[in-house]
This record gives structure tokens, C-alpha cells and sequence, in this order.
């Protein structure tokens, strides 16, 4: 499911493959790899022991996915079964909900960027905040994190929303049509029996919040290239591997990391739903 056949699979495995080897290199990227860039696991070692960058990204990715997972993609999941009802103007509200999932994450961080603003941002002048009680809602540390994760939620749950419903027209109307008869309520309906029903589509919608979560990077780097309470793992993987000081090896490493740490929530997840389906 995550690399899949074809081409594009397979440059997926590729791309693993060389961070892998790059991460046991100083490679500065210039030139060929030779066995004086090897250098073991010492990337590694610096990466867990004495770079300070490291530990809070890794924070922050976390709080970017229980953010996400807890708040963001319920959100679109409730909303999808709010338009499944066919309610009046509902292609309206789709197109409404769907257009943040056409623009790319740095059109939207440009968008809310411009809301965040504080003296003539949209949020501080709907909150009527003024003067020395003006928020800078980016420019804070203690608050821009959260700013961020809201932006990305934006469009986050579009598509979550998006996913959703297109399970939700995918259920067979009998099994609703039953549940009724044996007198379940639409609530009892939706968690005993379309809930259930959809179990792929709720391995998907867990897969890509994870990855969504977890490969943030074009909000934060918009805001302040990623510094300031936004440091996050793709940030350092990009400052690293394209900077001025060209640590490529040691940027790798980093990207490696990033990649089991996305693999292992959602290997644990799909083994457990594997385990159900199976038993």
C-alpha cells in the first residue's frame, strides 16, 4: 500500500534505498561517494546525542499528528456524514470544503499567513484585538506552533472529508435499511454497522494522517523557514541537505529517521487490522 507496483513504487524504494546509504556518509554532494565518506553510524550518533534541533522537531511532528488524528480528521469524517444526508445545497458545501485540498500547501500558507497577520490580519480584527493586546500569532513561539497545525487543517480535513463520503456512498443502502428494522437510531447505525463496513477506507484515512502529519514542511518553512517553536523533521532534513554547509549524509540520516518513525504507527496499524479481518 505505501510503495505499491510501478514506476512510482519503485522510485519510492529507491529514494529509501540511497538515504540509507547516504546517511553512513559525510557526502557533501558534490563529487562520488568514496569509502573516505564513509563514516558508520556516526551521523546517527550526533543526530540523537548532541544536535539540538532534533528532539524539539520531533516534538513538534508529534503534536502536528495528535492534532491531526484527534481533532482534524474526526472533523472531516463528521463532516462527511453531515453531507451524506443529502441535505439542500450539498454540492455547494462540497465544492466549499473541497477547495482548500486544490491548492498547494504554499498557497495556503501564503493565505493564512496573510490571516495571521498582526495588524491587519483577519483573525486579530474579528477578535478586536488592538493596540498592545495585538497577537502575533506567527511570530510567537509558545502559540505558532498550533497557528500552523490550524492552517494545515484547513485542508486537511477537505480531504479527509473528501475520502469519507466517498466510502460513505459506497455502503449498500440494505445494510442501513436493516439496522433500522431491528430499531437502531442513526447513531447506532452509523458506529455499529457503517463503521465497521468501511474498514478501508479508515486504513487510508489513518495511513495519509500519518504521513500527512509527519511529512509537514511548506506551512512552517513559509512562516519562518522553520525556526522559532516550528522547527519540524522535514525542515531539518531540508536545512541540512540544501544549506550552505551541504551535510547531505547527515540530512539523510535524518530523512531516514523520519521514515521509520512514519512506518512504525502505521505498520502496528495495518497488522492490527489484518489480525481482525483475518480472526
Amino acid at each position: 500500500m505505501l510503495n505499491g507496483p510501478g514506476p512510482a513504487g519503485r522510485r519510492r524504494e529507491w529514494r529509501c534505498l540511497i538515504w540509507a546509504i547516504t546517511s553512513l556518509t559525510n557526502w557533501s554532494g558534490i563529487g562520488p561517494i568514496t569509502s573516505e565518506n564513509y563514516v558508520g553510524l556516526k551521523n546517527y550518533q550526533n543526530l540523537f546525542t548532541s544536535y539540538v534541533y532534533f528532539w524539539p522537531a520531533l516534538g513538534h511532528n508529534l503534536i502536528w499528528l495528535a492534532f491531526l488524528t484527534c481533532i482534524s480528521t474526526p472533523f472531516g469524517m463528521f463532516l462527511a456524514v453531515l453531507l451524506d444526508r443529502e441535505m439542500r445545497s450539498t454540492r455547494i458545501y462540497q465544492s466549499i470544503l473541497f477547495l482548500p485540498v486544490v491548492l498547494a500547501l504554499v498557497v495556503v500558507g501564503f493565505i493564512w499567513e496573510l490571516q495571521y497577520a498582526p495588524n491587519e490580519g483577519l483573525i486579530n480584527s474579528v477578535l478586536n484585538l488592538k493596540g498592545p493586546h495585538l497577537v502575533d500569532w506567527l511570530g510567537n513561539r509558545r502559540i505558532n506552533l498550533l497557528a500552523a497545525v490550524i492552517a494545515a487543517s484547513w485542508r486537511h480535513v477537505g480531504y479527509i472529508m473528501v475520502l469519507y463520503l466517498a466510502g460513505l456512498k459506497s455502503v449498500d443502502l440494505t445494510l442501513r435499511e436493516a439496522a433500522a428494522i431491528d430499531g437502531a437510531n442513526q447513531r447506532q447505525t452509523f458506529f455499529w454497522v457503517v463503521f465497521p463496513v468501511m474498514g478501508p477506507i479508515n486504513v487510508i484515512i489513518v495511513v495519509v494522517t500519518i504521513i500527512e502529519s509527519l511529512r509537514a514542511f511548506d506551512i512552517a518553512y513559509i512562516i519562518n523557514r522553520g525556526k522559532n517553536g516550528l522547527e519540524l523533521l522535514s525542515v531539518l532534513i531540508t536545512n541540512n541537505s540544501i544549506s550552505e554547509a551541504s551535510l547531505v549524509g547527515f540530512g539523510s540520516a535524518i530523512a531516514v529517521v523520519l521514515l521509520v518513525i512514519s512506518l512504525v504507527p502505521i505498520v502496528l496499524y495495518l497488522s492490527r487490522v489484518m489480525r481482525n479481518m483475518t480472526s
